[in-house]
């Protein structure tokens, strides 16, 4: 039996050194932050009862949480986050205490992270928590604990947006659609996914619901993006404008305190179902996540049979620990030297994407005499835009652009749809057309008969979706190579691949019986480079939609 005794857990790690050094100033930095402004520490257990969690307001599913088992056959759950069980600590241990109340925390959560893909699973957090005041002064307070609480840690160079959860809400209440349009909108919406949306939306009659929808994840950035969303909310209802006028208040009241480090996402619609109104996050340069992340959420203590108003957040320490380490490294000029630290970097698959990219660049006008004139090598710029160019592999351009060493990448939708990912998918290129489809022997009975089908892919996510979508149980086996083959040697009933004309298909006796989606070339942006370098990206995604449309 194989021992796992030298090495850690997936998606943990051991801290040495200066690790440790930088997390034990971050933590002290925070702690007298939060005590100077009134809050008082605690803590709470490392696991809890799966029911504290398990509510359907609740934000984080069943399949990202570690579950134990007690001695009386109870489940239980290691703590996926520190608000929950802070409510649960108010509503029981403090019930009756003078509002209102000021707690903060340091102590770790545990959340089940996809593999491979370099997110911890054991997090230090620290945050605050404000219960029992639901005003502008209160949701001041928590803002500008929040801006001195990454100032006291970092550089100047972050960002704070704020956002208000119940605009989105409102206009979902006013769209007609199912449970499950419902779960894909929220999604496209949050990762500014713009084609996917309007493909979405087209099912729908047409209405000012609809276009509002539309422009949501567009509306983002400084004053303007307030301008404009008050032109477009205009004689829509009521409560929007009052929900908007609130937003704009809090945007004024940190610029009057000198705290202009603050942009506006209307399409930030994480957690929703957490969530009541004012949310948040802060970002900051050495990070490509979020570094913060807070919000009004006046229901939850009603999961503890309390009626509370409350606001708060949390701070990735481990995040903000790292970024401290990075500031510190020596600028290295001989293996940076075709790279400044504020250029912006894209990520191309190589390949044919690659080709059709830069003959798009071309028509554009950038200068790609480094990106014909490549060699062997796979970082080049293009002088003319202070831009960097990183040459990857599909799922490698996805990797790059989640962890934020790169901001910008070109990658087809075949590997979205199989990776996944963290990052905002922002434009449809048009080009690199092909569809996904479901092909078998020739003249075969594909849905007959009681035997379980087996299907051979390159995209077992892809393949294991499709066929959950239609209720129908097969056995998916991943191929890295020809994958026509696997009927052919009898290891397969059909296959799920991308198709662009079938001729493959054709000359080894298959045939197209579904069609499962279209997919082609997509711009995704890392979520803290959209903020962060908003009017270079922004330049960018300008720049290549007039060539696009065109």
């Amino acid at each position: 039996m194989k021992k796992y005794d030298r090495i850690t857990p997936e998606g943990t790690k051991d801290l040495l050194f200066q690790e440790c050094a930088a997390q034990k100033k971050i933590i002290e930095t925070l702690r007298e932050t939060f005590e100077k402004k009134g809050y008082h520490e605690v803590i709470t257990p490392g696991f809890e009862f799966y029911d504290v969690f398990s509510s359907n307001s609740m934000y984080y599913p069943q399949e990202s949480m570690y579950k134990l088992i007690d001695h009386k056959g109870r489940l239980l759950a290691l703590r996926p986050d520190s608000t929950i069980p802070i409510a649960r600590l108010t509503a029981t241990k403090l019930k009756g205490h003078a509002l209102p109340i000021r707690l903060y925390y340091a102590q770790r959560i545990y959340r089940q992270q996809p593999e491979l893909r370099g997110r911890s699973n054991e997090i230090m957090q620290m945050g605050i928590e404000l219960v029992g005041l639901s005003s502008f002064e209160s949701d001041i307070e928590i803002l500008t604990a929040g801006m001195e609480a990454l100032t006291s840690c970092c550089t100047d160079d972050f960002r704070i947006e704020l956002g208000h959860i119940g605009i989105y809400k409102l206009l979902m209440d006013h769209l007609n659609a199912s449970s499950e349009q419902k779960v894909t909108i929220h999604s496209l919406i949050a990762s500014k996914n713009y084609a996917g949306l309007s493909d979405i939306l087209e099912d729908f009659p047409e209405s000012q619901t609809v276009e509002l929808l539309k422009e949501l994840p567009k509306l983002f950035g400084g004053r303007e993006a307030l301008d404009k969303a008050r032109k477009l909310f205009n004689g829509y209802d009521e409560k929007l404008l009052e929900m908007l006028s609130y937003l704009e208040r809090i945007f004024q009241g940190l610029v009057d305190l000198r705290m202009d480090k603050v942009m506006i996402d209307f399409g930030l619609v994480h957690q929703a179902e957490y969530y009541s109104s004012l949310i948040f996050r802060g970002y900051i340069s050495s990070a490509g996540e979020p570094v913060l992340s807070g919000g009004r959420y006046d229901e939850l203590f009603k999961d503890f049979g309390e009626s509370l108003p409350a606001i708060g957040f949390g701070i990735n320490v481990d995040q903000l620990a790292s970024g401290m380490l990075k500031c510190n490294e020596p600028y290295n000029e001989n293996v940076n030297d075709m790279q400044k630290p504020n250029n912006l970097r894209i990520a191309l698959t190589k390949g044919r994407l690659e080709k059709n990219i830069v003959e798009l660049l071309d028509e554009m006008g950038y200068d790609t005499g480094n990106l014909k004139d490549k060699g062997r090598k796979l970082l080049l710029s293009i002088p003319d835009k202070n831009m960097d160019v990183v040459l990857a592999k599909a799922a490698d351009v996805i990797t790059y652009v989640e962890h934020g060493v790169c901001d910008v990448g070109v990658v087809g939708k075949d590997t979205i749809v199989e990776s996944g990912g963290t990052f905002y998918e922002v434009l449809d290129l048009g080009f690199g057309k092909c569809k996904f489809a479901l092909a078998v022997p020739k003249g075969s009975d594909f849905y007959g008969g009681y035997r379980t089908k087996r299907i051979a892919t390159k995209y077992p996510k892809v393949a294991s979706a499709y066929f959950e979508s239609k209720c129908m149980d097969v056995e998916v086996i991943k191929i890295e190579g020809s994958v026509e083959l696997a009927p052919l040697l009898s290891l397969a009933d059909g296959i799920v691949d991308i198709v662009e004309t079938g001729t493959t298909l054709k000359e080894n006796g298959l045939e197209v019986i579904e069609e499962i989606r279209n997919i082609s070339a997509r711009l995704i942006v890392n979520v803290a480079s959209m903020k962060l370098k908003k009017a270079e990206i922004d330049a960018l995604i300008t720049d290549i939609q007039e060539k696009v449309r065109k």
